[in-house]
């Protein structure tokens, strides 16, 4: 009789193991998905943050939000996913910012590629350096010899600490030795009203949020940050045909808290990969500057790895930190 009732719990053990994923699967999403963006609404990662959550909201039955979390260059919010629940109903909209800020801050309470789970790759594009029109030049070649000329009096805009934003122009003011000064927002959107008056004279943004002005003509594209010119600004040439070597690529993607389930990764990784799948979705993702960038987890894991190593390597040959 004993043996039979240990029989019994045994199985009833394995039966338990075996039904939790297909729960999970089952389960999964039971109430509203939370994409946390790190920067301000207006930037590039909160457009397509919001165009993914409308596609999502109907294919997988539940709404997905957008929250916007600025602050730290992004760190607020990948700390806030990081610390939440790891159920899938909370997850981060990744950039490069991610992973530079194991970098660049000092006293950060994780390691972002500790403490996450990467879940899917979304889109690749590029930063494009505008200018306002008052500064007077249309050439990244007049845009150094103007900054050599005037030591100390360019300010350089960026959407935050340890942004693409800030890096992508901080490699350039090292590669050119240039000597300008850094003025940091809580994200892209809100440095747009004092590089249009002058305030500030450069800013190194995501295609998608610079686009309006560029089309608009109030501000002037110097050049694209990516080794190749840009099919949404075919005309726009790259910062390595003025500076060789140059390159800044940006990647945007997904993660969720660390213990976040196999499973339930595995269906966030199918959504977003059927999301940039979609013929009118890569569309508009063309429109905003970028190649749809589907990818597993693993995949999307090894990148931000490669990524955080680079990243590393600029943020100490420039010498910069933040507390």
């Amino acid at each position: 009789m004993r043996t039979i009732r240990c029989l019994a719990f045994l199985l009833g053990l394995f039966c338990s193991a075996a039904l939790k994923p297909a729960l999970a699967t089952e389960l999964f999403p039971s109430h509203p998905i939370k994409f946390v963006v790190g920067f301000a609404a207006g930037g590039g990662t909160d457009v397509v943050a919001r165009i993914m959550c409308d596609w999502l909201t109907p294919h997988l039955g539940q709404p997905c939000v957008v929250e916007n979390r600025a602050g730290s260059g992004g760190m607020i919010a990948a700390g806030a996913v990081i610390n939440s629940p790891p159920d899938g109903h909370t997850i981060l909209f990744v950039a490069p910012n991610d992973v530079i800020g194991n970098a660049l801050y000092k006293t950060l309470p994780f390691d972002f590629l500790r403490d996450s789970a990467p879940v899917a790759g979304i889109m690749q594009l590029s930063n494009v350096m505008v200018v306002p029109p008052s500064l007077g030049v249309t050439s990244v070649a007049q845009f150094i010899a103007l900054a050599k000329a005037r030591p100390g009096e360019i300010h350089y805009a960026s959407s935050g600490n340890g942004t693409s934003v800030h890096m992508s122009a901080e490699l350039f003011r090292m590669m050119t030795n240039l000597n300008m000064v850094h003025v940091p927002y809580r994200g892209a959107a809100a440095a747009y009203p004092d590089l249009l008056a002058g305030r500030v004279h450069v800013l190194f943004d995501n295609i998608p949020s610079a686009m309006g002005f560029i089309k608009a003509g109030t501000l002037q594209a110097l050049a694209v940050t990516t080794k190749t010119r840009s099919a949404a600004l075919p005309d726009i040439p790259t910062v390595a045909e003025t500076v060789p070597g140059y390159e800044a690529r940006v990647f945007y993607g997904v993660s969720a808290p660390k213990s976040t389930p196999p499973e339930v990764i595995d269906i966030l990784n199918k959504a977003f990969t059927a999301a940039i799948s979609d013929p009118a979705m890569q569309k508009r993702i063309a429109e905003l500057g970028g190649v749809p960038m589907p990818m597993t987890s693993t995949e999307f894991g090894r990148l931000l790895t490669d990524e955080s190593e680079k990243w590393a390597n600029v943020v100490k040959a420039a010498g910069i930190s933040v507390e």
